[in-house]
């Protein structure tokens, strides 16, 4: 697998593979997360313009999409039912991780990525999403509680952090 930024000319396959990620959210019973369109086009093309979005391919061929974003996270700045293993470290976050539905170990191959570009990870996902909730359990990230997205709905947070 390679891991190299996202372009503006990665942007269709990069929305067929968010399309298939959903799909798989929904056959496994996850049906409120990623509604609306959600992640948009135009959504992907900012993770390009602040040079956050990433694409994983297998022999040249784009098989899973995830944003890495350093910085802090306004919707992680309060956090219910729990604390952040560390609050005061700078972190990354991962979002918008979407694999085609063929393809597998696209979530294994970026948080190695990830983890070899920073010791403090955060990342967080519907109840709903086993699949995910599944590989960031197994990657070694810690359940640290309930954050809020901007339209309020709530995600399980985690942290995954050397010290």
């Amino acid at each position: 697998m390679k891991i190299r930024p996202a372009t503006y000319s990665d942007i269709p396959r990069i929305m067929a593979v968010c399309d298939e990620a959903r799909g798989i959210m929904r056959s496994d019973g996850n049906m409120d997360q990623w509604t609306g369109g959600y992640p948009s086009e135009a959504t992907i093309r900012t993770d390009i313009d602040r040079n956050v979005g990433y694409v994983i391919e297998i022999e040249k061929i784009i098989e899973g999409y995830f944003a890495f974003v350093p910085g802090i996270e306004s919707t992680y700045l309060s956090i219910e039912g729990g604390e952040w293993l560390d609050d005061s470290e700078p972190y990354c976050t991962i979002h918008r991780l979407a694999s085609s539905r063929d393809s597998h170990g696209i979530a294994g191959a970026c948080f190695n990525w990830c983890w070899s570009k920073t010791r403090n990870l955060r990342i967080d996902t519907h109840r709903d999403n086993r699949i995910m909730r599944h590989c960031i359990e197994k990657f070694g990230f810690s359940y640290c509680g309930v954050i809020y997205l901007q339209n309020g709905d709530p995600r399980l947070a985690f942290q995954k952090i050397e010290l």
